[in-house]
């Protein structure tokens, strides 16, 4: 894959000092600036590789790791989906997109840990409750679901991804009821309970003293004017919607390569920068999904993509129901005999992603010269300890 012309780290390193000088930052958003900034240099150390054949050296630097970095996902993203590959059923899976109203992501912009989680438990108990109802599945299931928090344009726009398998447990476990062909659960009917346990559990959160009100929003700390702000959002439709269902198990996998570790913006979206201004491409969803360019000064830039920053240790990819972690493999190879279907075989764990445990013998790669294995020869020490959560 050839490197892209413009890269988030040298729009970050170029423009990052300034930026930190101007704004009174978080210090999440300094860690992620900093690590983005000394990401694959001599400042996280690295190895040196020679080619067993020509004997051709190459110094290749560690990556920071931050979940942020668009440098840093491909070995994560990897692992993920061995992982999720093994779990995988063979029926029809469904994806169910929730998102919150301009409203409550202007609550959650400085309340993120909160909202967000709300966010994951109220399009969970959705999901599950409306499942279990005989009137539609009436099914135990399991799912995970993806928080995503920005939109093309790199606004904040919060919203989370749910892939779901078509069918689930009877009340007994004795059963697979599988959904009908095509058609998962209805929209409508999602959307009004999740419109109502989320404005439940927000009001709850307000009543603990857990949500912080700033700038415009600092009148919301008065519990009229709060419960005022949120009586139009009852009326509200809540965007809830289906997307076109994967065909199975394999379409799942090509759908999550893209979306699992996806961050704020890849470096294959970025065009050009001149030293002043960012241009990157972007999709118009409200004009056919048709590509456009945008161009931001760097600084712009720089504030869109720290609005996307999850808190210290937020887990973005959870799994529910079936899927929960306590008692996957349980329900999983419960569901396979219910489906009739053999284990899939076990796989080795894979490889490391950091260079400093991993024996200086291992071949990593083949010779850019004459295709010969690069073996490791030598370890860099990094210039300082670095903390790259």
């Amino acid at each position: 894959m050839s490197r892209p012309p413009v890269e988030l780290a040298g729009i970050v390193r170029q423009h990052g000092a300034e930026y930190r000088r101007r704004h009174n930052l978080p210090r999440d958003h300094l860690r992620l600036l900093h690590a983005i900034e000394v990401c694959r240099t001599a400042a996280l150390g690295g190895h040196v590789e020679r080619c067993g054949h020509c004997q051709h050296e190459h110094i290749s630097y560690n990556s920071c790791r931050n979940r942020h970095c668009p440098k840093c996902q491909s070995m994560a993203r990897a692992q993920w989906l061995a992982a999720r590959q093994a779990e995988l059923l063979p029926v029809e899976y469904f994806h169910i997109v929730f998102t919150l109203p301009e409203q409550i992501a202007a609550i959650a912009f400085h309340n993120k840990k909160a909202v967000y989680n709300l966010l994951f438990q109220a399009a969970a108990q959705t999901l599950l409750t409306i499942a279990r109802d005989p009137k539609h599945l009436g099914a135990h299931i399991g799912f995970f679901s993806i928080l995503h928090t920005w939109g093309q344009n790199l606004q904040h726009h919060p919203h989370l991804h749910c892939v779901v398998p078509g069918g689930g447990l009877s009340e007994d476990r004795q059963q697979w009821i599988a959904g009908r062909p095509g058609f998962f659960l209805p929209v409508r009917v999602l959307s009004r309970l999740f419109r109502r346990l989320f404005l439940q559990a927000l009001r709850h959160s307000y009543q603990q003293g857990q949500l912080h009100f700033y700038s415009g929003l600092e009148p919301l700390q008065d519990l009229a004017a709060f419960n005022h702000y949120l009586a139009p959002l009852k009326k509200l439709d809540w965007v809830v919607y289906a997307k076109p269902p994967f065909g199975g198990p394999h379409q799942v996998l090509e759908y999550l390569g893209r979306y699992t570790h996806r961050v704020a913006i890849s470096n294959h979206r970025l065009l050009a920068h001149d030293g002043e201004r960012v241009s990157f491409s972007w999709k118009d969803y409200r004009h056919h999904n048709k590509t456009k360019t945008m161009s931001l000064t760097a600084e712009e830039f720089l504030r869109r993509f720290l609005l996307h920053a999850l808190p210290r240790g937020f887990q973005r990819i959870r799994h529910y129901g079936l899927l929960a972690n306590r008692h996957r493999r349980r329900n999983l190879i419960l569901c396979r005999h219910l489906l009739s279907v053999p284990e899939p075989p076990s796989d080795e764990a894979p490889p490391s992603t950091t260079a400093s445990t991993t024996p200086a013998t291992e071949s990593f790669h083949r010779c850019p010269l004459c295709g010969g294995p690069m073996s490791i020869i030598q370890l860099l020490r990094p210039a300082w300890s670095f903390d790259s959560s």
